[in-house]
């Protein structure tokens, strides 16, 4: 009996460090779940409500790390930001620490100020709020440090996430000024580098890291171009050079091949937004003759009217010829796409690192998914489209159960892929080559964080709760 007791006391002893020294930060898995774990086929039939906790409203992906989950939250009435911590296996909140910010960032209307999804590296929890900047929390909520940052000039407001590379805090911030990566010190809270992004237009997508021949990578989705950066030195090693004007999806990785789908509008090789030459402005819409461009001058419904915040550089409400210039080269270079990169090692890559590119069915702002050979992307009004990863090739097209818009990324796993729209409609597909629809639920809640499935468990995070599911 002694045995046995002793040896139960080493398998809860092991588990549990195995627990506490998970690493999870947003779509680290690439959205894939690890392991043969069952999942459900349909939220109404075959799937267990374990556990439902209401949370204030946010953004932030449900951060699965040891026995916690860690999410960012926002009450818009008292303009509070807070990092919260949620029991694994029971939904009860361990504790919530809140953020003593005095000045809110501006963020788009559909967005929200607590966007970014925390890091977790076993110990410590790392939260970042674009109206305060980054802290750091032991797991029982104990304030360790905090790094001041934001608020930045880009009325949309910040949504990338940390993540955990070498021992390092990455975070990416690319802002209509001031771009620019950076590496920090988990213990302290001091920088290890930064490197500028003086090229970097505002973007929302999180890094990944790419690891091959034992080494690491991180590459980041910015505006017009994918980088790889070295995490020792943040030393810029290759680049690829033709995405969207925006950036908000994060890339997918598979067996060393890097696949990134963006679209923002104007980019469409039939629906291009341009702006003239600045000379040719001036001589249309420079009425006072002061060699620069004001909002007054310019006309109602233009591209460059609808856009004046961002590409007003110094925020003097005249546009300059430096200022104008930047934006128009951003017009023209801007390529609608989906592209699947071998990656590289120094310099810019040429055409014969793109294995493919496909022009339809492209999503905005969701992460797609590669799974079973598939790439899975979803666009805005729930039109899905399956790719071959290895050809390229367009292997259907159709739409989800749910309609709207898309926000959150998607998931897959036990031979699923799950997609859940803004309205709060999850649907169920079949992974692989044929197109078929297991089921869909409504949550009858705002849905905009990413769903997280861990070891079985779907962790769903609406506008009003999170939730627990399991087979």
């Amino acid at each position: 009996m002694k045995f046995t007791v002793q040896c139960l006391f080493v398998v809860v002893v092991t588990c549990s460090i195995g627990l506490t020294q998970d690493v999870s930060y947003f779509r680290h898995d690439h959205g894939v779940a690890k392991g043969n774990h069952s999942l459900p086929d349909d939220f109404e039939k075959d799937a267990k409500q374990l556990w439902r906790t209401p949370l204030d409203k946010g953004h932030s992906t449900p951060c699965v790390c040891g026995d916690s989950i860690f999410l960012t939250t926002f009450q818009a009435e008292e303009k509070e930001l807070a990092t919260v911590a949620v029991d694994r296996a029971t939904g009860r909140i361990k504790w919530k620490q809140t953020v003593p910010t005095k000045t809110l960032e501006a963020f788009h209307v559909t967005g929200s100020p607590a966007t970014a999804t925390p890091a977790c590296n076993g110990s410590q929890v790392f939260s970042f709020f674009g109206s305060y900047g980054l802290l750091c929390y032991d797991l029982d909520g104990k304030l360790l440090w905090e790094r001041r940052m934001g608020p930045f000039q880009d009325e949309f407001g910040a949504c990338s996430s940390p993540i955990l590379v070498d021992n390092k805090v990455i975070l990416n911030e690319d802002h209509d000024l001031d771009s620019f990566i950076i590496a920090i010190d988990p213990l302290t809270g001091e920088t290890i580098w930064k490197v500028p992004r003086e090229d970097a237009t505002r973007s929302y997508s999180t890094p990944v890291v790419l690891e091959r021949n034992g080494k690491k990578e991180i590459l980041v989705a910015g505006s017009l171009q994918l980088s790889a950066y070295d995490p020792a030195t943040g030393n810029k090693r290759w680049w690829f050079n033709g995405l969207s004007r925006i950036l908000d999806s994060t890339p997918v990785i598979q067996d060393g091949v890097v696949y990134i789908a963006s679209w923002t509008p104007g980019g469409d090789s039939s629906d291009r937004i341009a702006m003239e030459p600045f000379s040719g402005a001036l001589e249309k819409y420079d009425t006072n003759e002061d060699k620069m461009i004001s909002k007054e001058e310019l006309p109602t419904g233009g591209p460059v009217l609808d856009r004046f915040f961002r590409i007003d550089l110094n925020q003097n409400g005249k546009l300059e010829e430096d200022e104008w210039n930047r934006h128009l080269a951003v017009f023209e270079r801007a390529q609608n796409v989906a592209v699947a990169i071998e990656p590289g090692t120094s310099g810019e890559l040429t055409s014969r690192f793109v294995k493919w590119t496909v022009t339809r069915g492209l999503p905005t702002v969701p992460s797609s998914v590669v799974h079973e050979g598939v790439m899975t992307m979803v666009k805005d009004s729930g039109i899905v489209t399956l790719v071959d990863v290895a050809t390229g090739q367009i292997l259907h097209q159709g739409r989800a159960e749910g309609r709207g818009n898309y926000y959150s990324s998607l998931v897959a796993g036990d031979g699923k892929v799950f997609m859940t729209s803004e309205s709060g409609v999850m649907t169920i597909f079949k992974a692989g080559r044929e197109w078929k629809i297991l089921s869909s639920h409504d949550f009858g809640e705002r849905m905009m964080a990413t769903p997280v499935i861990s070891n079985g468990v779907i962790f769903i995070r609406t506008e009003e709760a999170l939730y627990s599911f399991a087979k």
